[in-house]
């Protein structure tokens, strides 16, 4: 599970939660698509070779992580779209941005700050 931001934290904890309430091992990282491009794309990368099948990715504004992210690997990436108080359109930025990837970079997308819903569908698609 990564986020862009800090301040993502509250809302990715509830997908810790659930994961862990199902007994699914996880990591938490922080690294902006923004500021650290090469972190994200080494992180993205390099997953499947750690044993990671499944990537929750939650960020706000632009929305560009879950994206990225799955620009730079095949496994399932989940993105979690957040508000900011920085917003100008309430969340629907982060929608957009992740909703709307280009073909060939699949990215799912679930509800506006609903990082719970993230974690099972990514415990659904471990059970595959």
């Amino acid at each position: 599970m990564v986020m862009g931001s800090k301040s993502d934290m509250d809302e990715m904890e509830k997908a810790a939660a659930e994961l862990e309430s199902r007994g699914i091992m996880h990591e938490v990282r922080v690294m902006s698509a923004h500021r650290e491009p090469d972190t994200v794309a080494d992180y993205a990368k390099n997953a499947h070779m750690r044993g990671i099948r499944v990537i929750i990715a939650g960020a706000g504004l632009s929305a560009a992580l879950p994206g990225v992210v799955a620009a730079h690997t095949d496994l399932p990436v989940i993105g979690v779209p957040l508000t900011s108080r920085l917003s100008a359109a309430g969340g629907l930025d982060a929608i957009l941005s992740i909703a709307q990837m280009p073909p060939g970079v699949p990215v799912a997308c679930v509800g506006l700050n609903n990082a719970k819903n993230a974690a099972v569908l990514a415990a659904r698609i471990l059970v595959c």
